[in-house]
């Protein structure tokens, strides 16, 4: 088990330093070599062609691309300072970027939002492993009732309707119609009943979806291992059908869950875009979004490498779960 998990940390690290190197790369030197000005994302396009030329001097723009990335690289350990004559910003480390549209260090921002996008993708994602599996697997050992077939047809609504449209009608049915909620964020260390209160509606909402699609994947899966020559052997044995279902089924079914659950979370944590919009929670999606209207390039550059860095960490926990429920993983 130990050398699978090193092998693991391993692999991650080098694609970790080759997710920033693409990461680096699609933002400085793709419209580099498209003929884009990259400093005008950092000071807008009617700024005066000295303060363009100021910034293109301060962030070393001009410098080889090699050169770019060990900066980069270098002001994630040691931090960075940037200068041009007598101006200079000193960004400490982690420093992965600095905004000069807001005039902060970028890691301070992605710190104060993750948190809150943190709590939103593992509560979502504690509704939906429970209740999608769970409708699953009775889906599949109810196959063709009643349960079965409304149990679906809630499941293709789930993954149909878009979350801006679950979430501003769940807020005019239970926020403005029922008053069950107000409606509002409220930061956990300030309340936390009313952090719940302000986060549950999000929580189903975003839950909504994907414990639709983990519904219709356990059930397709569920229903075909319940078919293999291994169940027949074991009820065959004697086993109750709970043992059947709980000891040998489930550990089969839930090898894709892990591999969807890695994939989604790792996502949701870099920002759940349409969910905190809808809802007006400051996480790591609206600071993005607001990002991208005012062009602030440092901004997306760091939730977008800490949007790799969840996904590859979600999957190399998924990794070693996977070795966790069939030890035959570690071997290969």
């Amino acid at each position: 088990m130990l050398a699978y998990l090193i092998r693991r940390l391993f692999a991650a690290a080098v694609m970790l330093v080759v997710i920033i190197l693409v990461v680096f790369s699609i933002f400085f030197l793709v419209p580099k070599w498209a003929g884009v000005d990259i400093a005008t994302s950092f000071v807008g396009k009617q700024a005066d062609p000295h303060a363009v030329a100021a910034v293109r001097e301060k962030l070393g723009l001009s410098d080889p691309i090699y050169a770019q990335v060990w900066h980069f690289f270098k002001g994630i350990f040691v931090g960075r300072t940037y200068s041009a004559g007598g101006d200079v910003t000193h960004c400490a480390a982690p420093c992965f970027g600095y905004s000069f549209r807001s005039e902060q260090a970028v890691w301070p921002v992605l710190t104060d939002r993750f948190p809150v996008t943190l709590g939103l993708a593992l509560g979502a994602a504690v509704l939906w492993l429970v209740f999608g599996v769970a409708a699953g697997v009775l889906s599949a050992l109810k196959r063709g009732s009643l349960w079965d077939r409304g149990a679906m047809v809630v499941a293709l609504s789930g993954v149909s309707l878009p979350i801006y449209f679950t979430g501003l009608l769940a807020s005019a049915i239970f926020v403005f119609g029922l008053k069950w909620f107000n409606g509002q964020y409220v930061s956990i260390s300030d309340s936390f009943s009313g952090y719940f209160e302000g986060m549950i509606l999000p929580w189903i909402t975003l839950a909504f979806l994907y414990a639709a699609m983990y519904a219709r994947i356990t059930r397709a899966t569920m229903m075909e291992i319940l078919g293999e020559d291994y169940i027949r052997t074991a009820r065959a044995k004697g086993l109750t059908e709970r043992v059947v279902i709980s000891k040998h089924a489930m550990r089969s079914t839930m090898t894709p869950i892990l591999t969807m659950l890695g994939m989604d979370l790792g996502a949701l944590i870099g920002g759940a875009i349409l969910t905190e919009t809808t809802f007006s929670i400051p996480g790591l999606g609206q600071a993005v979004l607001t990002a991208i209207k005012n062009q602030d390039l440092p901004i997306i550059l760091g939730v977008t490498l800490i949007t790799s860095l969840a996904v590859l960490l979600a999957n190399l926990a998924v990794d070693v779960l996977y070795a966790v429920i069939d030890p035959r993983v570690r071997l290969s």
